[in-house]
């Protein structure tokens, strides 16, 4: 999408970054400035320099300049949509250091999978803003948890709300890029996120063509359901392994490798506009840990008609493809700038990154 100015930090040191300091390039057009339609999506905001899904985090991602901020939804007990990576949430806030909620704690299988700890389904919303959020991966992003115990669990409206609001402010639009999480684990419950996501979606003038929304599930049944309800586009997210777990509940012995197949890309077109892959489903890793061969989905993609937006480029060499390390402390951040060339020259047409500056400043290299 063509936007109408571009927000870069102005100085390369992670203090810099950390505080925002931005300003904006001149917009396309304008002393030959030319920006291509290529997505950044901000994942969970900027989480690599804030605790993920929090309004500073989602605010940070789009002042960096990112197209879209992303936020995972997912249910309160009484039936408000919040933002949270997982209905689990003892990892991302400091419910367990509330001696209140101590009796809340639950093992529940979470897609087939037992797991314990705290469920934001068995929480009203007046009670999940009590919780303050924390770094969900502080042995990586240490610099990170200065900010523990500073945000609230935000709702989707909140989110909504900060976006309209930066628009304005920033002079570009802001897009959101929801994420509907586990819906039939909620829907069991008897909380299904759809019917939520689609009255916020009216009640904010988003859901008509031309909005700056996209909608994304890992499940594929929800998503056919969407398209009746839904005007903006829906986009697929696949796994390196594993089935939707519409699929394994249902019996459909299909997986996801089945999903980016040609003929499974061609299905995916029937009722959505992209897909959200691993990006190691795009580019491989050999055995040294290296980029190998790109496979054909992208090539697939596009004959099929479907934008690419692969998933999650961080900057931490823990995440990098080995020849983008800078050492072998696995916190220490390596060449992201390199990865992210690297799958450009295979032609996906957007990616989700937790670092929007870096993304930004390279897409601005490559023009």
């Amino acid at each position: 999408m063509k936007l109408s100015s571009r927000l870069v930090p102005v100085a390369a040191s992670a203090l810099a970054v950390a505080a925002a300091v931005v300003v904006p390039t001149a917009a396309p057009g304008v002393a030959g400035e030319k920006h291509d339609d290529f997505v950044i999506v901000g994942h969970r905001g900027a989480s690599g320099y804030r605790p993920e899904h929090t309004l500073a985090s989602y605010e940070l991602a789009a002042r960096m300049g990112a197209d879209y901020i992303e936020p995972d939804l997912v249910t309160t007990k009484d039936h408000v949509l919040v933002t949270r990576h997982e209905p689990e949430i003892s990892g991302t806030t400091d419910v367990a250091n509330h001696p209140e909620f101590k009796d809340r704690k639950k093992t529940k299988m979470l897609d087939g999978v037992a797991t314990t700890g705290w469920f934001t389904e068995d929480f009203t919303l007046a009670e999940l803003k009590t919780l303050r959020a924390v770094e969900r991966i502080p042995a990586v992003r240490q610099h990170n948890t200065v900010f523990d115990g500073r945000y609230q669990i935000p709702t989707f409206q909140e989110v909504v709300d900060l976006s309209k609001r930066l628009s304005k402010e920033l002079g570009r639009p802001i897009g959101i890029y929801p994420e509907t999480k586990h819906p039939t684990y909620f829907r069991a419950q008897g909380l299904p996120l759809e019917p939520l996501l689609v009255r916020a979606l009216n009640r904010n003038g988003l859901n008509r063509p031309g909005a700056k929304v996209f909608v994304q599930s890992f499940e594929v049944g929800n998503l056919k359901a969407l398209r009746r309800e839904l005007r903006v586009p829906l986009v697929q997210l696949t796994s390196a392994s594993g089935a939707p777990y519409d699929f394994v509940a249902s019996g459909d012995k299909r997986t996801y490798a089945d999903i980016v197949s040609a003929a499974g890309l061609r299905e995916v077109a029937t009722y959505a506009a992209g897909v959200g892959p691993s990006k190691d489903q795009v580019i491989p890793l050999d055995a040294s840990g290296k980029l190998g061969t790109p496979t054909a989905l992208v090539a697939n993609a596009h004959k099929a008609g479907l934008v690419v937006h692969p998933y999650t480029f961080r900057v931490e060499n823990t995440f990098l493809p080995a020849e983008f390390d800078s050492s072998a402390v696995p916190s220490d951040s390596g060449d992201l700038f390199g990865e992210i060339a690297a799958y450009r020259r295979v032609g996906i047409d957007g990616l989700f990154t937790d670092d929007a500056d870096i993304a930004v400043a390279e897409e601005k290299e490559a023009r």
